[in-house]
């Protein structure tokens, strides 16, 4: 699997969670430095969990619509005479 590159931007938001996260929730105050250290554990140790569950969930609404045409398609069959 690639690896995953966030824009700046993303990881500002994402250290910016964290950290307040970490003081709001455990009164703990943790650098940014620290927070992208955490940043990257997670996407490295839980983000497959995640990526893998968003491909299932992917995968069951692309055969729910694939069914779904299904149905349509074959509402467009015409009558045959015998």
């Amino acid at each position: 699997m690639k690896e995953t590159r966030f824009s700046k931007d993303q990881k500002e938001r994402m250290v910016s969670k964290i950290k307040s996260y970490f003081h709001d929730e455990l009164d703990q105050d943790i650098g940014g430095f620290e927070a992208e250290f955490l940043i990257d554990f997670f996407a490295r140790e839980l983000g497959p969990y995640f990526y893998n569950r968003g491909i299932f969930d992917a995968q069951q609404i692309f055969n729910e619509k694939a069914e779904e045409v299904g149905y349509v398609i074959q509402e467009l069959e015409q009558p045959e005479s015998y």
